[in-house]
């Protein structure tokens, strides 16, 4: 091969990925949990819709990929994927994060009905568990007695033989939990804080251009007000108003 196809064979394979005007990649591989109605394995969800929204119009086009949460962190530092959805803010060392979230997570507190009830600044002092990779200890008030399980489907047993007092989780995993017993009426949850989502961009040139890009996208549809009609098709809250401002 001739040095000069060997340069065209080298520019056609950088194509798919880098626009020749701005430097921003042509694609960007995100990766997630999979969550019901959220992020569904098959593309459909609230969050893909945005995510959609925000990068598609800007000529990026969205490749997702489920995976479990610990997980989608790995392929993310390693750099097997763009950014992993659903990150709190500044929630690892290792990923860059916009100023801009996506969307906010109301995190529950669900325990028996016979505990005390807990508030943001009592839920600490209780007996908590979570899913392994969610760092909630960093996001809730003086916690002290905490344990990461791999999945959810032990939650209750736990709670009912009084190994932990809460269970903590966004409002879509508790309900999940909940919708496990036949005795509903034994538990309570409550509300206890809300979380920024972020996606989390890989620590490289690609992730520093897309990550910019998101912002700037962010702003334009935040005014514009443009975000509104995918919470309502998926009857979700909005998170925004027109004048809201980057965490």
């Amino acid at each position: 091969m001739t040095l000069r196809a060997a340069l065209l064979a080298m520019l056609l394979s950088l194509a798919p990925w880098l626009s020749a005007a701005d430097g921003v990649p042509k694609q960007i591989h995100l990766v997630s949990e999979e969550w019901l109605d959220y992020t569904n394995a098959d593309g459909s969800g609230v969050a893909w819709d945005v995510l959609r929204k925000v990068f598609e119009p800007a000529g990026v086009k969205v490749v997702i990929q489920s995976a479990p949460y610990s997980r989608a962190l790995g392929l993310v530092k390693r750099g097997e994927a763009d950014a992993w959805v659903g990150s709190y803010k500044e929630e690892t060392p290792d990923n860059l994060y916009p100023r801009w979230h996506f969307d906010v997570d109301h995190i529950y507190a669900l325990g028996l009905a016979s505990k005390p009830i807990p508030t943001a600044d009592t839920v600490g002092q209780y007996r908590l568990v979570w899913v392994r990779g969610y760092a909630f200890g960093s996001y809730l008030a003086n916690v002290h007695d905490a344990r990461e399980v791999q999945r959810r489907e032990g939650i209750l047993p736990m709670l009912e033989h009084d190994r932990v007092d809460f269970y903590i989780d966004a409002q879509t995993e508790v309900d999940y939990v909940l919708g496990q017993t036949s005795q509903p009426e034994r538990f309570r949850r409550t509300h206890v804080v809300d979380l920024p989502l972020y996606l989390a961009f890989a620590r490289n040139d690609q992730g520093k251009a897309l990550r910019d890009l998101f912002d700037k996208r962010m702003a334009e549809l935040v005014r514009s007000g443009e975000l509104k009609a995918i919470f309502k098709q998926w009857q979700q809250p909005y998170p925004f108003r027109a004048d809201s401002k980057p965490h």
